[in-house]
């Protein structure tokens, strides 16, 4: 199997394109005027947009200061970007969108919500408090045709909790939740506190612990002893915040791509990124599913909320007393809920926070609230039990093709390094994509340092002229570098696809790795400067 853009394969993305129209069109026909009609957008969350059902995949990336979100969005996508700053302090103050662009750029909080194609438009009630903090980076990068990336502000720890951001951070991180694919939570190993802020935003994340991932970062920095003992403190605290019976999935990682400490638990870690990056690289062939899942979410709590609306509705008094009425149906609103859940016969998971409800319907005139509409609730019913199973055959067939994607998220290049698939057939399934535009014969840049490569090559005692897959990977995983950074050396090194390496290949996959390790970026396809000389006429013959 080949490797390829997931653009490229428009038959699948016609799918996911056919499901999401569908889905929109549903949305607009029968849920729609069902959330004008009893005032939804007043008590929860504003309508959908066209561009959230059109939007990539959105990942969320949060955390405290300093357990290094953006340094695992480099990682991510293999390049800096702009506003990106790294250090011990809070260095990111601000709501930052990464999203692909031909051109690089970025656009200010306020533009983005006057945006159509921008699904941002319903964060305009935050007021310039909060888009005076966010932003929209547009650049080119192949992760991000398939993926958008928010990178979020360092959540405040105790000593700093008195500051105060101006805007409501945990409705902000609500409105995302409910709209990203996955939210990445990290920590950090070596200081594992639990602030009042972090768990105010653990409040606002209630209801979407299927959309959670939570990182233990820098672990390679601790060694194993306590590593668990942070490890079991992690869980004690998550299992006291999140309040269910399903126990959470901790990654432990190390996620940047500068070269590990070596550490006992190297190769628990080299697994979890596999694990995690797996996880994310599967999210653009589940988007729709995602899409389909919290309408279907969506359409039972408004189904809850016209029930609520209806009944507080009918006790109403005509003409006196309306406003003690109102202050004790507020009171009551626990047993209005119970009584509604029997009478008919909705789930009690289906219901907003009791809480949160009274506090929005205080500020709300019952007398204009309406009564149950019986068109608007066939509707209803019918897309719950009817539209959207019919969607469910065009997802599985969606599921049959499913691709990756580019950098070290592509799991054919984790693969290769995989123990199984290194003792079957090494690096055999890597197959290279040129698509250079033009072959230079100037010098080569890795001549000067050919005879220092030349004698670790020798030394490596090569077969018939060639390093077979076997004793490259021994050499490399010596660098302590991500198995997923030197799967990207090794597609670039070798250059005619033969899952073996020359001298000349051998010589370009170490200067590869030396300009890694001195804190370059690996280029994403082989630029023609270090293009072997051996290589460079049947480069140029593939390409015609």
């Amino acid at each position: 199997m080949s490797i390829r853009r997931l653009r490229s394969n428009p038959k699948t993305l016609g799918d996911v394109n056919l499901v999401t129209e569908e889905l929109k069109n549903l949305y607009h026909k029968r849920l729609l005027p069902i959330e004008k009609y009893y005032s939804f957008h007043h008590f929860h969350s504003p309508s959908y947009e066209d561009a959230e059902f059109d939007n990539k995949p959105m990942v969320l990336v949060m955390g405290q200061y300093s357990t290094g979100k953006t340094t695992f969005i480099r990682y991510l996508i293999e390049q800096d970007f702009p506003g990106s700053r790294v250090g011990p302090e809070p260095t990111t103050d601000c709501f930052t969108a990464l999203m692909y662009g031909e051109m690089e750029g970025i656009i200010p909080g306020n533009a983005l919500t006057v945006d159509p194609k921008k699904p941002f438009r319903n964060l305009d009630p935050f007021g310039n408090a909060f888009l005076n903090r966010f932003q929209c980076v547009q650049m080119p990068n192949q992760v991000l045709e398939s993926v958008s990336i928010i990178d979020t502000p360092g959540i405040l720890t105790a000593a700093k909790r008195k500051l105060s951001r101006g805007y409501d951070f945990p409705a902000v991180l609500r409105w995302f939740a409910e709209r990203v694919d996955r939210i990445i939570l990290l920590f950090d190993a070596h200081k594992l506190e639990f602030s009042d802020e972090l768990t105010r935003a653990f409040g606002a994340l209630c209801g979407y612990e299927d959309k959670l991932r939570v990182v233990l970062n820098k672990a390679d920095r601790v060694d194993s002893q306590q590593l668990m003992r942070v490890y079991g403190a992690l869980m004690w605290s998550l299992g006291k915040v999140f309040r269910t019976p399903e126990i959470l999935r901790v990654y432990i990682g190390s996620f940047w791509s500068e070269p590990r400490q070596k550490c006992d638990h190297y190769q628990l870690i080299e697994l979890e990124e596999e694990d995690l990056l797996a996880d994310i690289r599967n999210l653009p062939c589940n988007a729709a599913v995602r899409k389909l899942n919290d309408l279907v979410k969506r359409a039972r709590l408004v189904r809850a909320h016209a029930h609520i609306i209806s009944y507080l509705k009918q006790e109403m008094p005509t003409l006196f007393c309306k406003e003690s009425k109102k202050h004790n149906l507020i009171y009551q609103l626990p047993v209005i809920f119970t009584k509604i859940q029997q009478q008919h016969r909705v789930p009690a998971g289906d219901f907003p926070d009791c809480t949160k409800m009274q506090e929005k319907l205080l500020g709300q005139d019952f007398s204009k609230f309406k009564t149950l509409k019986p068109s608007l609730m066939a509707s209803l019913d019918k897309l719950l039990t009817t539209d959207i199973a019919n969607l469910v055959p065009l997802l599985q067939q969606q599921e049959l093709r499913k691709k990756s994607l580019p950098s070290v998220l592509d799991g054919e290049f984790l693969g290769t390094f995989r123990p199984e698939h290194y003792k079957r057939d090494p690096f055999k399934e890597l197959k290279r994509d040129d698509e250079s535009s033009e072959t230079d014969f100037d010098e080569w840049a890795v001549e000067k340092y050919k005879p220092k490569y030349d004698e670790i090559f020798y030394n490596l005692s090569p077969n018939g002229g060639k390093l077979s897959g076997t004793k490259v990977k021994e050499w490399m995983t010596n660098t302590l570098l991500p198995n997923s950074v030197l799967a990207h050396v090794w597609r670039l090194s070798d250059v005619d696809g033969d899952g073996m390496l020359d001298n000349e290949e051998f010589a370009l996959a170490v200067h590869l790795i030396e300009g890694k390790l001195e804190g370059h970026w690996l280029p994403r396809e082989l630029p023609s400067h270090l293009v072997p000389p051996s290589k460079r006429l049947s480069t140029a013959s593939d390409e015609e």
